[in-house]
Formats: structure tokens, sequence, C-alpha cells
């Protein structure tokens, strides 16, 4: 192979890494104004559920406990640095495991995890936040759910933990949490650039008949559907 060979060779390689880059992102930013609508069940809409995003990761935030569900028996509070047993709501995000313990801000992203978790080569967590209170702002969207809406919410979360072989939740022991409200759990499913953790989060609305974007991997495209 020619010297100019070679040249050609590497520019195709990266015009197409620059297309599929550019394609994505095209994709990225159109797609998720395409709506799913939300279905209405019939029933009384009585449960708050917030959507919460700190700018990377999105969270369901959902009641500690009610009579369909008591999350601190799956996720105990002894699992927080806090320990404390008083807070009301807990926000469930699914994500690249890389990404949860490494990069809390976009500032601390690395290119090996970026890599690893565009790319289908890395395993995938569960971040468990509790709350002692939720106030809505353009972080943090609420709305109301009926009972079997939500029962449809817990099973389409709890389905993403993984689980030891007497069916508990696997805490995955570390340090790098983002407060002293939160811990980290082994998930299934593998992260990628076509299903972040925003992706899993518009799915969860969807299986909850809240409304959503067809497909969207930001932020961006669940919070536009709730202005």
């Amino acid at each position: 192979m020619t010297v100019k060979s070679a040249l050609l060779y590497i520019l195709k390689i990266v015009g197409i890494i620059l297309g599929i880059v550019i394609i994505y992102v095209l994709l990225g930013l159109l797609i998720p104004y395409i709506p799913v609508s939300a279905k209405d069940d019939g029933q009384k809409k009585e449960i708050p559920v917030y959507i919460y995003t700190n700018g990377v990761h999105t969270d369901i935030v959902m009641p500690v406990k009610n009579d369909l569900q008591d999350w601190s028996l799956k996720i105990p509070f002894a699992n927080t640095k806090s320990k404390r047993t008083d807070y009301q709501y807990i926000g469930i995000g699914w994500g690249d495991k890389g990404f949860y313990l490494d990069t809390p801000t976009w500032a601390d992203l690395k290119f090996s995890t970026a890599v690893k978790a565009a790319f289908w080569l890395s395993e995938s967590a569960m971040h468990c936040t509790y709350y002692t209170n939720m106030k809505e702002g353009d972080d943090c969207k609420m709305i109301m759910i009926s009972r079997g809406q939500y029962e449809k919410l817990v099973k389409f979360v709890e389905d993403k933990f993984d689980r030891d072989r007497n069916g508990n939740f696997m805490l995955i022991p570390t340090d790098a949490v983002y407060g002293d409200n939160d811990a980290f759990y082994d998930a299934k499913g593998t992260y990628s650039f076509l299903y972040t953790c925003n992706t899993w989060t518009n799915n969860a609305l969807k299986a909850a008949g809240q409304k959503a974007a067809l497909w969207t991997p930001t932020d961006f495209g669940i919070f536009q559907h709730y202005k």
C-alpha cells in the first residue's frame, strides 16, 4: 500500500466516523420532538412522581413508601452514608457504571469512560438517591399518576436491578457516591450511545403511560415535553 493509498484509506475512515457522529447528533436533536402521548387509564391521579436531572443523569423520583411499594425495604437507608430514615422520596436512575462512578459532572468525563460507554464495553448500574423533599424547577418536573400507572412504573424500575440468588438488589461497595444520601446497585443491560440513562428514563415514563419522546439520548428530549 502506497502512502497516498494509506492516506486515502485513513480519510475514508475518518469521514465515516464523522458521518456517523453527525447523523447521531441530528437524530438526537430531531427524534425527541416526536411525542408519545400520555395514556389515561381512567383512574384518579393521586401519586406524585418527579423527573429530575442533574445535568448529566436523569432520575425518576418516587415516594419512599406508600401502600403499593416500600423502597426502603429493597434499598435500605443503611446503605447511604447518612443512614437517615426520615427521607420522603427516592430518585432512581439507570446508566453506565463508569459514568456514574467516575463522572458526577461533565468536567470529570474521561475519554476512556466515554468510549466504553458509547460502544457497549462496560457494565451498568442503578443510582439511588434519597431526598427529604422535592422542589419543581427547570431541572425537576412533577407529574401525578394513578395507582395502576405507579405499579407499572415500579415494575419497570425493579426489573432493571440485578439481583443476588436471594432476590435482593446488589449494592456496589464504593466511596464514589455523590453525597450522604445515595448508593449504587448493579443493574441489567449495557449502556450505549443508542440507549443512555435518559433513554431509560424516557422508557420508564412510557411504561407508566406518561408523556415522552419517541426516543431520546438526552434529558432535553424528555423535559421539552413537560414545559
